[in-house]
C-alpha cells in the first residue's frame, strides 16, 4: 500500500507545475474565472445591498400613517367654566392605494435582483476577456521564445562552419541579432502581460500582494450553439421597469381622492350658571374628515407617470433590439475570425513551413542567402501570430457575444 500511495503521490506532484508549486496564489482558468468573481468581486459584494434596501423599501410601503393624539383645553377669562378634551385621529385612503405601494416594493425587489444579476454578468464579461487576453499574450511569448531558439541554434552553426571557413562571421552575428530581437518582443509581451494581469485581478477581487496563476490555453473555435435567445438581465430590469411605471401611474391616480380622516374623542366640562351651582358634564364623540377633489385632482402628476411608463415600454423595445444586433455583429465577427484563423492553419502555415524548409536547404547548400532564410522565419511567425491574433479576437467576440445575450 505505502508503494502505491507514493507513486500515487509523485504522480500528483508530478502533473503540477513548477511554478504554482513555488509560488502559491490563486490559481484561474476561463471555466472557473467567473466563479471568482462572484464570490470575491468587492463591486458584487456592494451591489447586493441594493437587494436589502429594497426589501426594505418593501417593509415600510403599504403602511398606514400613524395615528394622532389630540388634545385641547378651554376656559373663560374668570376660570369659571372649563373644558377638556382628548381624542385620537386615524387616516384611512378611500382608495387601494396602500396595496399599489406594496405590489411597487415587491417589484422594486424583483428589478434589485435583476440589477445585481446584471453587473455580475457584465463582470464575468470583463474577466473572460482579460483572461482571453492574457493568454493569447502567453501563447505570443512561447511563438518569440520558440523563434528565438531557432536563431540562437542557427547562429551556434554558423559560428562552427565559420570556424571552417565555410560561412561568414557576419551571418552568424546576423543571426544572433534577429535571436535579440525575439527576446526583446517578448519582454515586451511580458510588460503588457502584467498590465493586463493588473486589469484582472480587482475584477477577481484579489488583495495587493497576492500571486496570481492564469492556467490553461485559448479554447478551440467553436460557435455557439443554437438560436440567439436574449436571456440578459437588463432587458428583465428594463420589463420590471415598465411594470413599476405602471404601478406608479395607478398610485398616482388614486392620489386624486385624498385621505379621510376619523376620530374619536372624550371630554370633561364645567359651565357656572349663576346663581345655580356648576354643572359638571362629560362629552363623547366622533370626528369625520372627508377632502373635496374642487382644485387639485393630480392631473400633473398622473400625466407624468404614464408619459414615463411610455417611455419604459420604448426602452424595452430599444435596449431588446440594441442586444439583438449587439450579439448579430458578434456573432458575425466570429465567423470572419474563425474563416481567417482556418485558412493560415490549414494553408498558408504548411505552405510558410515548407518554403522555410527550402530556404534553409538550399542556403545550407550554398544555393541561397541567410537573409532569405531569416525573412522566410519572420513571414512564418507573422502568420502565426495573425493566427493567434484571429484565435484571440474570435474568443473575445465570443465573450461579448455570450454578455450580450446573458449567457455565459
Amino acid at each position: 500500500m505505502k508503494w502505491y500511495f507514493s507513486v500515487f503521490v509523485a504522480g500528483i506532484v508530478a502533473c503540477v507545475p513548477a511554478r504554482l508549486m513555488a509560488e502559491p496564489g490563486t490559481v484561474v482558468t476561463l471555466s472557473s474565472v467567473g466563479d471568482r468573481v462572484r464570490a470575491q468581486n468587492p463591486d458584487l459584494k456592494a451591489a447586493r445591498f441594493t437587494i436589502e434596501e429594497a426589501v426594505g423599501r418593501l417593509r415600510q410601503a403599504g403602511r398606514l400613517e400613524n395615528p394622532l393624539l389630540e388634545t385641547g383645553v378651554e376656559h373663560n377669562s374668570s376660570f369659571s367654566d372649563r373644558r377638556f378634551e382628548i381624542g385620537i385621529t386615524q387616516r384611512f385612503p378611500i382608495t387601494n392605494r396602500l396595496k399599489l405601494e406594496k405590489n411597487l416594493g415587491s417589484t422594486g425587489v424583483q428589478e434589485a435582483q435583476a440589477e445585481v444579476r446584471e453587473i455580475t454578468n457584465q463582470l464575468e464579461g470583463q474577466a473572460r476577456a482579460a483572461l482571453v487576453r492574457v493568454l493569447a499574450v502567453r501563447k505570443r511569448k512561447e511563438l518569440l521564445d520558440e523563434q528565438a531558439d531557432l536563431a540562437n541554434q542557427l547562429a551556434e552553426f554558423i559560428a562552427e562552419v565559420a570556424k571552417k571557413g565555410e560561412a561568414s562571421t557576419l551571418e552568424a552575428g546576423q543571426a544572433r541579432l534577429e535571436a535579440s530581437r525575439f527576446v526583446a518582443q517578448s519582454r515586451q509581451l511580458a510588460a503588457t502581460e502584467q498590465q493586463v494581469v493588473g486589469e484582472l485581478k480587482p475584477l477577481l477581487g484579489m488583495s495587493p500582494g497576492e500571486t496570481l496563476h492564469v492556467s490553461g490555453s485559448l479554447p478551440a473555435l467553436s460557435l455557439p450553439e443554437g438560436a440567439d435567445d436574449v436571456e440578459r438581465p437588463a432587458l428583465e430590469m428594463a420589463r420590471l421597469a415598465v411594470i413599476a411605471a405602471e404601478q406608479e401611474t395607478a398610485i398616482e391616480r388614486t392620489k386624486r381622492y385624498g385621505d379621510v380622516e376619523a376620530g374619536m374623542f372624550v371630554g370633561a366640562e364645567r359651565v357656572t350658571d349663576a346663581p345655580e351651582a356648576a354643572d359638571k358634564e362629560g362629552i363623547v364623540g366622533i370626528r369625520f374628515k372627508i377632502p373635496l377633489p374642487f382644485w387639485d385632482k393630480n392631473e400633473g402628476n398622473i400625466d407624468a407617470a404614464e408619459a414615463k411608463a411610455k417611455r419604459r415600454r420604448q426602452e424595452v423595445t430599444a435596449l431588446n433590439q440594441g442586444i439583438r444586433l449587439e450579439a448579430e455583429a458578434a456573432r458575425a465577427e466570429m465567423l470572419e475570425w474563425a474563416k481567417l484563423a482556418k485558412e493560415i492553419e490549414q494553408t498558408l502555415l504548411p505552405q510558410a513551413a515548407e518554403q522555410t524548409d527550402l530556404a534553409e536547404q538550399a542556403w545550407r547548400n550554398g544555393q541561397g542567402d541567410l537573409l532569405s532564410v531569416l525573412r522566410s522565419r519572420e513571414q512564418r511567425l507573422d502568420l502565426a501570430a495573425t493566427r493567434l491574433e484571429a484565435l484571440q479576437e474570435f474568443q473575445l467576440a465570443r465573450v461579448r457575444y455570450q454578455t450580450a445575450l446573458g449567457n455565459p
